[in-house]
């Protein structure tokens, strides 16, 4: 029973740090206190705190199986983590003017919008699609849990975003997101570079050497 208290409380506390920072009011007053730097920097720091004591809760609550562990569902995440980092690199490397990124210097061009094609939400797609493969691959109570929450958070705030981007741009969301979706199998227009497919393939070997020192579980099959 303490395992699934310690998970629970993870649990709650990874959400209430979420909910809490992101309505206006607490936000804009703790960015009043700390300024942009000092919130962001704390509240990135906190969440990566939360995220690992959620991370180890459930993998420390009693098991329970939900999915078998069937030994082809192992090859899920090592096949589908190319295209994450794929998605991460390309998200974070343009100028997104519907969701997050915005480190690219190419300006957003509606006729070409290059991953935006693919999601207007790269980073959230990403995080989508790593919490359904691990899901399939952990499938205890406590990991379906886990990798749900991530992949429902992913998706709604897919659609959250949508909304409030719409809202806030008017006619101009009309206009340049028309050849853009919020998550497609259309291919990219145009695709990002090889640098970007190097950058994400490098990624992907890091995480992979990582995953047994920081994960405890070895990713290969």
């Amino acid at each position: 029973m303490l395992g699934w208290a310690l998970f629970l409380a993870a649990l709650i506390t990874f959400l209430l740090t979420h909910a809490i920072p992101a309505r206006p009011v607490v936000r804009g007053r703790l960015i009043d206190v700390m300024g942009r730097r000092g919130y962001f920097t704390a509240y990135s720091a906190l969440s990566l705190l939360v995220l690992g004591w959620l991370i180890v809760a459930a993998a420390q609550a009693p098991y329970v199986e939900v999915i078998p562990p069937l030994p082809i569902l192992r090859w899920v995440p090592l096949l589908t983590m190319p295209v994450v980092c794929w998605l991460a690199v390309a998200g974070l490397t343009i100028q997104n003017p519907f969701s997050f990124g915005g480190l690219g210097h190419r300006r957003f061009d509606p006729e070409n919008p290059g991953i935006l094609r693919t999601t207007r939400h790269p980073l959230l797609a990403a995080m989508m699609l790593w919490a359904l493969a691990h899901l399939l691959a952990n499938g205890s109570l406590s990991h379906v849990i886990l990798f749900g929450l991530f992949a429902g958070f992913a998706a709604w705030g897919m659609a959250l975003i949508d909304q409030r981007k719409a809202r806030d741009m008017g006619i101009e969301w009309v206009r340049l997101s028309r050849n853009t979706a919020r998550f497609s199998l259309r291919a990219p227009q145009p695709w990002p570079g090889l640098g970007i497919a190097l950058i994400s393939l490098a990624a992907f070997v890091v995480l992979l050497h990582l995953h047994p020192p920081v994960i405890g579980l070895s990713p290969l099959p």
